[in-house]
């Protein structure tokens, strides 16, 4: 019987990178002052139960849980950077901070594209092609908002702390051994990147708002909202089936598109951001059993 394979993933933080296994999270950032500091914790509930091994349910658990997880991830690095990593965080704004970021989510890259477009109805006479030219214009608003915020310095050290991330990631998949020597070696854009997954749901939702046919503006308006469940389970499992045939040509040829939007989200990471990634998913591997952590420096909070 083939050996079941563990998925790994994360993101990059302010000065850091989160890292999630099967049953712990690992959230390594890097001091003012030049050490690394650890925060781990093991994750329950929804995230680890029957459910997320539900195919077509477990990507829409997933998506929620990037977003949580995420979200407790960049308070904990922004904390970090102030001096203040022993600070809790509170629920009740991190709830709110959701709730209001997916709403813009919602507004900007689901509604907005199809506002944008409603007008071409009568001048394509098409509706298909209006659902392709509504899905091109979130993809451009996708584009250019990483693009654009990569000129930010700040930003810019976040995305080589993705590339570090993604290197880490490709290094223990291939067994090599967990060091800066052997990590940099490897490309910085991953199958199973956030990324990928933001360009799989535009081409997903071109396919499932089709389905939905020319209906009245407003149950377009609603489709749009509670379809996003769907479209995200669709485009997890898309991700999830690429990252399991990943050496195939046909495989790789079809996630091209992906691989290569990632170079607007990543950057070549210097070794000392690759050692933050590394002890991060050390972390993680020690806590679930599979190597001991990479290493001793830095400090737990």
């Amino acid at each position: 019987m083939a050996e079941k394979r563990i998925y790994y993933g994360g993101q990059a933080v302010i000065e850091g990178v989160m890292i999630r296994g099967p049953r712990t999270m690992a959230v390594a950032c890097r001091r003012p002052e030049g050490d690394i500091v650890v925060h781990k914790q093991e994750v329950l509930g929804v995230y680890t139960g029957a459910l997320r091994r539900v195919p077509l349910v477990r990507g829409s658990i997933v998506m929620w849980e990037t977003l949580a997880l995420g979200m407790k991830a960049l308070i904990f690095s922004s904390n970090v950077a102030l001096g203040e990593e022993e600070k809790a965080a509170e629920s009740g704004p991190i709830w709110g901070t959701m709730v209001v970021s997916l709403g813009l989510v919602v507004a900007i890259f689901f509604v907005g594209p199809l506002l944008l477009t409603d007008w071409l109805e009568d001048q394509l006479g098409s509706h298909f092609w209006v659902i392709v030219i509504e899905g091109l214009v979130r993809l451009g608003i996708v584009v250019a908002y990483v693009g654009l915020i990569g000129l930010m310095p700040d930003i810019r050290r976040v995305y080589q702390y993705h590339g570090a991330e993604h290197k880490s990631i490709h290094a223990m998949e291939h067994g090599d051994p967990l060091d800066a020597e052997h990590v940099q070696k490897y490309p910085t854009a991953h199958v199973r990147c956030g990324t990928s997954f933001l360009l799989t749901v535009v081409v997903v939702s071109i396919i499932v708002f089709a389905a939905v046919g020319d209906q009245d503006i407003w149950l377009r308006i609603t489709s749009r909202v509670v379809l996003i469940p769907v479209i995200a389970a669709i485009a997890y499992e898309v991700i999830r089936l690429g990252g399991a045939f990943e050496q195939s040509p046909v495989t790789r040829a079809l996630m091209w598109p992906n691989l290569a939007l990632q170079s607007l989200t990543t950057r070549q990471p210097d070794d000392a951001q690759v050692e933050v990634a590394l002890r991060a998913l050390g972390e993680v591997l020690a806590a679930e059993g599979q190597v001991k952590p990479v290493s001793p420096s830095g400090a737990d909070a």
